[in-house]
């Protein structure tokens, strides 16, 4: 699956949609916010709509707007009803450190049909609960993880393993990418997703030695058309 992009920005998600290298969308609140989505949920649901209809039929991902138990379940049933390629991204605890969005997870996957993406993770032992707890995504946060002291490529590696040992399915996304070698070595541990804002991807592509190789090339190309005319 590789690489997701954090945007709810048409034109970008167009932009990168037409190279082909997209394999799904992800979105938050603060990304809605930076992106000047308003009129509450019927402004999200518009743009939704957009989005999920520009990539289909690969996924996107929107977060629910609170922290209550019903309200997420509500939520999250109306969110997936707007396209089939919806999933629905709930955090894996609440803000205190409330644990029922365990059982809102389990709920929406396995009695409600809903594809769960849980985020706001920062370890292996926290998207191994969400795994056994029935999510199809689990997400953790690698640049935050880094940022704290510890390597997360550690993480992601233990978290692979434990996954494939106990036959779960859920596929790992990692997000909070601070560097262009965090996508390259992600995968590698075993994520089968990182997800970067769209300007990032400039950062994996574009390469200095590149630039001058490919300026080499046309400025001897303009020497054999001259060459070619004389």
């Amino acid at each position: 699956m590789a690489i997701f992009i954090d945007s709810s920005d048409l034109d970008e998600i167009r932009k990168y949609h037409r190279m082909g290298i997209l394999r799904g969308v992800t979105t938050n609140p603060t990304i809605l916010v930076k992106d000047g989505i308003k009129k509450g949920l019927v402004g999200v649901e518009k743009r939704a709509k957009e989005i999920a209809g520009l990539i289909d039929p690969l996924p996107l991902s929107m977060e629910v707007t609170t922290n209550d138990p019903d309200e997420m379940i509500r939520e999250a049933k109306i969110m997936a009803s707007w396209a089939k390629n919806i999933n629905v991204k709930i955090t894996i605890h609440g803000p205190e450190g409330e644990i029922e969005n365990l059982e809102v997870i389990h709920e929406l996957e396995k009695r409600h049909d809903i594809r769960v993406n849980v985020t706001a993770m920062m370890n292996a032992q926290q998207c191994f609960l969400a795994a056994l707890a029935g999510a199809t995504y689990v997400s953790i946060f690698g640049g935050r993880v880094n940022d704290m002291g510890y390597n997360c490529l550690d993480q992601v590696r233990c978290l692979r393993k434990l996954l494939d040992a106990h036959g779960l399915g859920a596929k790992i996304i990692v997000g909070s990418t601070r560097e262009a070698l965090n996508v390259i070595e992600w995968l590698d541990a075993g994520a089968h997703i990182v997800t970067v804002t769209p300007s990032f991807i400039s950062k994996i592509l574009v390469h200095p030695y590149s630039k001058e190789t490919v300026r080499q090339f046309l400025a001897d190309a303009a020497i054999v058309k001259r060459s070619k005319d004389a």
